[in-house]
């Protein structure tokens, strides 16, 4: 099968990324200044990420259409003010998560935004929930770019007037370059910033600027660094179709409301969890020496009992030593528990801690 490329595969290659395959994409991993370099430039300055790789599925329709996705999404849409976002899944009848999304309300329907790996499978199965009823169309002359860092907001600002009006999860059109973009104030690194939704023609002139103002192309490498150290968990690794929000830790996405009511999909399994509790669950982990703990690596109790299974664990530039996620068994998962992480053969000291490892430091509030 065809590697697909995005808009600004050119751009990445003049700035001599090293590329890997994702998704069916070759994406950028890193630049000539490397993961870390790169990763710490983010956290004071702002980066750039090409983020096209990922879905942007519109669907268009009515309050029939919000009612037909509150069957589906276990949100309460008819209150999610326009121009607004949330984060949310797609699960199957027993709750195992087909995806984790982010779900924005437009004037005249909705914006989703899907994990790349999963898009296509994403738009089949909503397709056949709402049974060809709304127009859906899933972009592929869209660019999807991020800017993300405590800079972003001045470095954007100078190119798109009124970006600095908005908050964090909430979005709305503005003028570019004499055409009109998505922006939503979002993003996946645990600091402030922007996803801009513009046409592939535009993409290239549009991350320049960004570059001309002080902000810098970064790479996936980077962003896995910098979502594990804010706790944010990436599908495939700390999500699948065998794992519930509940268990991954992420019932506060779900409103209470819409617990006690259910009528979406896998609502039952989800209602039973909180009630009853679960068996594993997701948590953060901080060894205690400077051993890196990689996805695999086995988790046990201090009697040397396996209690679980690392999901996600690098070493964490802002913090200054290595950080971990995974799922063990609920009665390990205590913050402060202590534990063993099996590395090569051996057995080396960690604890259970609170996420995220790196405070977020996003926008809050709303813009109406």
């Amino acid at each position: 099968m065809e590697i697909k490329k995005t808009a600004l595969n050119n751009l990445h290659k003049i700035h001599k990324a090293k590329f890997v395959e994702f998704a069916g994409y070759e994406m950028p991993i890193q630049y000539e200044q490397g993961i870390i370099e790169e990763h710490k430039f983010t956290r004071v300055e702002a980066g750039i990420f090409d983020v096209s790789h990922m879905g942007q599925l519109f669907i268009y329709g009515d309050q029939n259409l919000t009612l037909e996705l509150e069957k589906i999404f276990p949100l309460n849409l008819k209150n999610l003010k326009i121009n607004h976002s949330k984060y949310s899944f797609l699960m199957n009848n027993e709750a195992g998560i087909h995806d984790d999304l982010i779900i924005t309300k437009l004037n005249d329907g909705f914006l989703v935004i899907l994990n790349a790996a999963c898009k296509d499978n994403d738009y089949k199965i909503l397709r056949s929930l709402i049974d060809n009823k709304y127009k859906m169309i899933l972009e592929n002359d869209k660019a999807l770019v991020a800017i993300q860092g405590p800079k972003s907001v001045s470095i954007l600002s100078k190119i798109i007037n009124g970006v600095e009006n908005l908050n964090f999860m909430s979005g709305n059109w503005f003028n570019y370059n004499q055409s009109k973009v998505y922006i939503t104030r979002s993003g996946y690194t645990g600091e402030d910033g922007f996803e801009v939704s513009i046409s592939n023609e535009q993409a290239e002139k549009f991350v320049k600027e960004l570059m001309e103002n002080g902000s810098k192309l970064i790479g996936l490498g980077a962003r896995d660094t910098l979502r594990l150290e804010a706790g944010l968990c990436l599908y495939g690794h700390e999500l699948d179709i065998n794992k519930t929000p509940v268990e991954a830790n992420l019932k506060w996405a779900i409103s209470k409301e819409r617990v006690e009511n259910g009528g979406f999909l896998g609502s039952d399994r989800i209602k039973k969890q909180i009630n009853d509790g679960v068996k594993k669950v997701r948590v953060g982990i901080k060894p205690e020496g400077r051993i890196i703990a990689r996805e695999k690596t086995k988790i046990f109790n201090t009697e040397e009992t396996l209690i679980g299974e690392i999901t996600s664990g690098t070493f964490g530039p802002s913090v200054n030593g290595p950080v971990a996620m995974g799922y063990i068994d609920d009665k390990f998962s205590k913050k402060d528990t202590k534990i063993l992480l099996e590395v090569r053969g051996k057995k080396y000291p960690a604890n259970i801690c609170g996420l995220p490892f790196y405070k977020k430091s996003y926008v809050k509030g709303a813009t109406q």
